[in-house]
């Protein structure tokens, strides 16, 4: 985000995993991290336990790590910046912000203190349903923390107003002189194994490698002088917005690599209208996946066992990974079926190996200057590395923050693109589960899984599913203004009233065909985690 760019552009975390068992207060938010992320998981139950960590969780399930938190605030999804709004006017309030901190190592504080002052306890307690003392508690949790760990994942960003939600949560950990101190900081915690690494080699439409704007001139002519092309100097379109464009028409082609939109994608029946009208469709995949049922072509790529490179994870740090078994039948390492491709197309991309491929970034990108495939061989290293000497970056903004100051952000709340009414009176949130992976490409193909998680389910509130007749493992039948799905009704109190959750895992109930591709007006982000649904029960 502006104000802190090298972190938050990218959704790196701005600390390591292994501080988050240092903190001495942690707020875990938008994030059912025992299932999508347990191995930090387990790092946040050892600060409880054994370091007297207190651990604030921010969900409107009761997911797992309720169980060790001091406080648990049930907000309504999609009320985030309500809620962080007030815990900071309190914070403020009592005189509990760092105020060296603020004077020396930020600007935009005035703005932030008028902002968060309209919302009021009373005001945020009728918003988010979280009890005003709860707020008050946690603000003074949060502010009297040696070091506070902030962790979000996209129950934070899968919104419409997901970027405000993020730079609230940035202004937090400001307000309390987080950001740059050891065990501290804003840590997102990235959905897939290599999704940094993506982000760190320009899988974004408006980036060159390491976060370098296209639209810069000095900055794209380094990569043009390089690769002896002219390259583009306008950002390009996210995933929604390509969908969209293919729809109208104004797309003719599409190449997806090691993603399956007909499952992930929101508003799932305007996806597949989109690829089934598209004059060309490319897939590469490890394997067949309901995005390949569209396919003109489908290039079989190699798993993560079958190649050679490297995997940077949520906390920046780079890792080489080495082939164990050649790829089987057909398939061929991505860079490999990239290199043929171009060459095909005119242009030769003259690698020999992932080696050579690196030795470019390092060269090209300056934060991965010093991480070299030699230095790989024996550790792995955390980006901003820019020298060979380097020993690589444990947490971000130390001293300073990288732009100089750090920024706050006035922020205010504002509603979900879509919310509950008469003739849709739930609202629906959408997750992860332990046992599956993204789309099921892989785990749904393993029998041992399929036995433990095979089946899609929703989560209703007992008291709604008592109003409507729906017992336990009940088929019901649920509907958005986009489709309609039959699933077997959970009932019990994992969520609250008036709010219903399903996993995104199984193609033969995908709850995409009912979440909103309404998008956040910067980051491009779809609001997969907030919709109005109607529920009953199905007809036997």
């Amino acid at each position: 985000m502006a104000g802190l760019a090298a972190a938050f552009g990218s959704g790196a975390m701005t600390n390591s995993i292994e501080e988050i068992e240092h903190a001495s207060a942690i707020l875990v938010t938008g994030s059912n991290t025992s299932e999508d992320h347990p191995v930090i998981a387990t790092r946040i139950k050892k600060a409880v336990r054994e370091h007297g960590a207190k651990l604030i969780v921010a969900d409107p399930r009761r997911i797992d790590l309720v169980d060790f938190a001091e406080l648990w605030l049930r907000q309504r999804p999609g009320t985030d910046v309500a809620l962080c709004n007030a815990i900071m006017n309190i914070i403020i309030k009592e005189g509990l912000e760092a105020k060296k901190y603020i004077a020396e190592r930020t600007e935009g504080f005035e703005e932030l203190k008028a902002a968060v002052k309209e919302h009021t306890l009373e005001m945020a307690e009728k918003i988010t349903g979280v009890p005003a003392a709860d707020i008050v508690k946690a603000a003074r949790i949060i502010a009297s923390a040696d070091a506070f760990s902030i962790l979000y994942a996209m129950g934070i960003t899968q919104h419409t107003h997901g970027t405000d939600n993020v730079k609230t949560l940035a202004n937090l950990s400001l307000l309390t002189g987080n950001i740059g101190k050891e065990s501290g900081g804003v840590n997102p915690l990235r959905g897939q194994n290599n999704v940094q690494g993506a982000c760190d080699m320009a899988a974004l439409p408006n980036v060159l490698p390491g976060y370098q704007k296209v639209t810069d001139e000095v900055l794209r002519g380094k990569f043009e002088e390089a690769w002896g092309k002219t390259l583009p100097d306008k950002v390009g379109l996210t995933v929604v917005e390509m969908v969209n464009e293919a729809l109208s028409g104004n797309i003719k082609a599409l190449y997806v690599f090691g993603e399956n939109p007909a499952v992930s994608d929101p508003n799932l029946n305007h996806s597949r209208k989109a690829l089934e009208k598209v004059d060309f469709l490319v897939v590469q995949d490890i394997f067949l996946t309901e995005t390949t049922k569209y396919a003109d072509v489908v290039l079989p790529g190699a798993c993560f066992a079958e190649k050679d490179g490297t995997f940077t994870n949520t906390e920046r740090r780079v890792q080489m990974v080495r082939k164990a078994v050649e790829p089987p039948g057909d398939a061929r390492q991505d860079w490999e079926i990239f290199c043929n491709l171009a060459a095909r197309m005119g242009y030769e991309m003259r690698y020999e190996s992932p080696a050579e491929i690196m030795a470019e970034a390092n060269h090209l990108t300056p934060s991965y200057g010093g991480i070299t495939c030699d230095r790989l061989e024996t550790c792995g290293l955390q980006w901003p590395c820019p020298a060979e000497d380097h020993p690589g970056t444990k947490f971000l903004h130390a001293g300073q923050c990288v732009r100089g100051k750090g920024k706050f952000h006035a922020i205010s709340y504002r509603e979900s693109a879509e919310l509950p009414d008469k003739e849709y009176p739930l609202l629906l949130t959408t997750g992860r589960i332990l046992y599956q992976f993204h789309t099921g490409t892989m785990t749904r193909r393993a029998a041992c899984i399929e036995a433990v998680a095979g089946k899609p389910f929703i989560e209703v509130n007992a008291e709604d599913a008592r109003a409507l007749g729906i017992k336990d493992n009940d088929t019901v039948q649920v509907r958005s203004r986009r489709g309609e799905i039959k699933v077997t009704a959970l009932v019990g109190n994992m969520v609250a009233r008036g709010v219903v959750f399903m996993p995104f895992h199984y193609k033969e109930a995908a709850v995409n065909l009912l979440t909103n591709d309404a998008l956040d007006p910067v980051a491009k982000i779809p609001e997969f985690k907030v919709c109005a649904v109607a529920l009953e029960k199905a007809d036997s």
